[in-house]
């Protein structure tokens, strides 16, 4: 199996030297960022990093703007550092979605314990992972999805909301919903986007598109038509 990919954002090279070094004892592949702006850049180059570990105080992007912009795209594990120790910024950081928040200084060996746990609780590889419906194959943790055996390439958005499709097969689902549960409850646009990523959906489907069924005044529903 290939090493599980980790992306160190810090504007300190000695901190990202520090962390990357027990990083790779422990056979991780490890990219670095030295500011908020070349993240982004990075784990958008780079779509199987595995998580982040991200500074929150950083030149041209802080580590708040960085979880935001990731968090519209991704739910790739983040491991929030700071030299603060400051309850509201913790509550900040639970809120934006980060998964562990540290504070400097800490011991090297806490933190890859920390990022160990993490990947556990993120990587639960099981059967589950694997979800199949009709001819639609879905593996959850590549991100990747196979029709009629041939594999097809999805926005991260598409295939988050193929797979809220395929796990609700049968049921009726209104727009909101959809939003709500793909966009996470925080989205506050127009809920037409929604019929716009169904349509690419249905197109990348081919023929197995038709699974998916307007409901006309509501919304949506997934169904195998076989």
């Amino acid at each position: 199996m290939d090493p599980l990919k980790i992306l160190v954002v810090d504007d300190e090279s000695r901190m990202r030297k520090l962390v990357k070094d027990f990083l790779v004892r422990k056979n991780y592949q490890v990219f670095e960022a030295e500011n908020g702006e070349a993240a982004i850049d990075v784990f958008y180059e780079n779509k199987d990093i595995a998580l982040i570990i991200l500074d929150v105080m950083m030149p041209k992007m802080d580590g708040w703007s960085v979880c935001r912009e990731i968090r519209q795209n991704s739910k790739v594990p983040i491991i929030m550092l700071t030299a603060k120790s400051d309850e509201r910024d913790e509550l900040l950081g639970y809120e934006l979605g980060i998964d562990e928040y540290i504070t400097k200084p800490f011991s090297p060996k806490i933190l890859v314990a920390r990022v160990e746990a993490v990947l556990r609780r993120s990587n639960n590889l099981s059967q589950d992972d694997m979800i199949r419906a009709g001819a639609i194959t879905l593996d959850i943790n590549a991100h990747q999805v196979k029709v009629d055996d041939k594999e097809i390439e999805l926005s991260y958005k598409e295939f988050e909301l193929l797979q809220y499709f395929v796990k609700n097969q049968g049921v009726a689902l209104s727009r909101e919903k959809i939003l709500n549960n793909v966009w996470n409850y925080d989205y506050f646009g127009d809920a037409r986007t929604i019929d716009t990523h169904v349509k690419k959906l249905r197109s990348k489907l081919g023929d197995r598109g038709e699974y998916i069924k307007t409901i006309w005044g509501m919304g949506y529903k997934f169904e195998v038509t076989e």
